[in-house]
């Protein structure tokens, strides 16, 4: 008898897909994704110093502090429960994920601790500490000489072999509980209820999935606060030019020299409408940035978090100039000794034709003064 046949005659149809042992397997899966959050204490809030006349507070939230050293960690946890508790992810098969490095360092940790294999793809100019770290968590590095080409090959792993292309940068935005549930906006605020300036006037964020930036403004909004949030965007990346012109379908022909951050293409993660204000900042600039942050805290730090505090200072500039008083909060993405072959070399430097003493001046500057240069 055809489906449509018993339909007709009122069959009720019931086809069951129980599976036991798969969801006794499930359990314990998103068990332990929630038992690492649960162990984790929240990351700092780091307070750059300013001098205290200007009545300025600037902070970087310190993401390099989770267990696998970076803001991707959270990214990471959300799209493990996402894809658990979707289904899509299942016992003995792989998980795929096209990343430049942190996001499958992360991803590589969650993999093994729910012991499923792991694949990351990724350009073959990805630092080589991030690639001993991806297989220092059993891990495997696929390499691509073309960026671009990132996604198309991670999917055709997950088909070749039956597992689950995780696609950060698809589900960022909508596997993170942007309404709160300790998300990295949520942990801001209630850091800074005891600071002089609990509502940030700015929160600065760079862009790799959007998936950030998009949680910072969602959040803000719902929660009815007065804080603009901005995204900084590295060299080689179409962030800037596709939020400028409205164009989703601008694209960049290169990668970008500042790992974790920038996009040949315009993410669907990034949800342009939900920021405020954009910047397009130098990699030398983001170079000495993370140079100043050492000289200033002692820490390093990778080029992202360069590039956030790079706009965060210019805005910084700017209240100054206008007599504003005000907190500002930018993040510190992750550790800069995954970098020292990058931005803490100047044979590096040199080599891809970046000065960064013009960005320092301006730095040293406007701490000594209070002045931007123009």
């Amino acid at each position: 008898m055809s489906t449509s046949q018993q339909t007709r005659t009122g069959v009720t149809l019931d086809v069951d897909h129980s599976d036991a042992a798969y969801r006794a397997w499930l359990k314990e899966a998103v068990r332990r994704v929630q038992a690492d959050a649960n162990r984790s204490a929240d990351t700092h809030l780091l307070h750059f110093p300013l001098p205290e006349r200007w009545g300025i507070d600037l902070y970087l939230k310190d993401e390099s502090t989770h267990p696998t050293g970076s803001l991707k960690h959270r990214l990471a946890r959300s799209l493990f429960l996402y894809g658990l508790c979707n289904g899509w992810i299942r016992p003995d098969r792989p998980v795929i994920e096209a990343s430049s490095g942190s996001t499958a360092v992360s991803e590589a940790y969650f993999a093994k601790l729910i012991g499923v294999p792991f694949i990351a793809v990724m350009p073959r100019t990805t630092s080589a500490e991030k690639i001993r770290l991806i297989e220092f968590h059993a891990g495997r590095c696929h390499f691509v000489d073309d960026p671009r080409t990132m996604y198309e090959e991670s999917a055709r792993l997950a088909a070749e072999t039956g597992g689950h292309y995780m696609d950060q940068f698809t589900y960022a935005e909508r596997a993170t509980d942007w309404r709160g549930n300790n998300n990295i906006a949520e942990s801001i605020f209630r850091q800074l209820r005891m600071e002089r300036f609990p509502e940030p006037a700015w929160i600065v964020a760079t862009a790799g999935t959007g998936g950030t930036s998009a949680t910072l403004a969602r959040y803000v909004h719902y929660m009815q606060y007065d804080t603009r949030v901005c995204v900084a965007d590295p060299e080689n990346s179409c962030f800037f030019e596709g939020w400028t012109t409205g164009d989703p379908d601008v694209t960049y022909d290169c990668g970008s020299r500042i790992e974790g951050i920038g996009r040949p293409r315009m993410e669907p993660s990034f949800v342009p409408g939900a920021i405020d204000r954009m910047m397009k900042v130098p990699d030398a600039a983001s170079v000495a940035a993370v140079r100043a942050l050492e000289r200033a805290i002692g820490r390093k730090a990778g080029g992202s978090t360069g590039t956030g505090l790079w706009s965060a200072l210019k805005i910084v500039a700017e209240m100054v100039s206008e007599g504003r008083q005000g907190s500002v909060v930018t993040l510190l993405c992750d550790p800069g000794d995954r970098y020292l072959d990058k931005y803490y070399s100047d044979t590096w430097l040199a080599a891809q034709g970046l000065d960064i003493e013009p960005y320092t001046a301006a730095i040293d500057s406007l701490l000594k003064t209070g002045v931007w240069p123009d």
